[in-house]
């Protein structure tokens, strides 16, 4: 604890970044940080010119720096799609941007082309539908009988929304 103590005292009276881990004999470990511990192994590193990491973590170190390089130049493509600082590229590296853009462009458009169709296959839904429904109040209302013709509602119902036994939810109503 007095450690501890004089370690904080320190940290502040000095202005100085200081880090202590005290590991006992029992497995207790006692530690105090005056700024975070990365910031402080970072700069530890690179003063004494020495590494405290072991290879797997040196690894990882350069698993993250190459990660962050990846990053940054998705980026800077990423803004390049978005047309911005453009005028930096040379015309081969250009070229690629255009294709990217065309196929983005003809996606697009074949998307607009599917509309109307997915919007006419939508109206003949809800027209059937809509026949199925008019179906079902002209049931309830009268019971299933045209009094001027002398046929059965489910003669005059179309044969795509007679009742079939696969589908008994449709029977529920009889």
């Amino acid at each position: 604890t007095g450690i501890i103590k004089k370690a904080r005292e320190i940290a502040i009276l000095c202005a100085a970044q200081v880090s202590l881990v005290i590991l006992n004999s029992n497995g207790k470990v006692s530690e105090f940080h005056s700024h975070p511990l990365i910031n402080i192994l970072k700069r530890y590193h690179k003063v004494a010119g020495k590494r405290l990491w072991d290879a797997k973590h040196e690894y990882l170190h350069q698993e993250i720096q190459k990660i962050e390089k990846e990053n940054g130049s998705m980026q800077i493509e990423l803004r390049h799609l978005k047309g911005e600082e453009i005028n930096s590229l040379q015309p081969k590296e250009l070229i690629p941007i255009e294709h990217a853009l065309d196929n983005g462009l003809s996606k697009v458009r074949a998307k607009l082309d599917d509309i109307p169709r997915i919007m006419n296959k939508k109206g003949r839904m809800l027209e059937e539908e809509n026949k199925l429904l008019a179906f079902k109040l002209q049931q309830m209302n009268g019971n299933g009988r045209d009094a001027e013709h002398g046929y059965t509602s489910s003669q005059m119902m179309p044969f795509t929304f007679r009742v079939q036994p696969t589908h008994p939810n449709l029977q529920d109503n009889k």
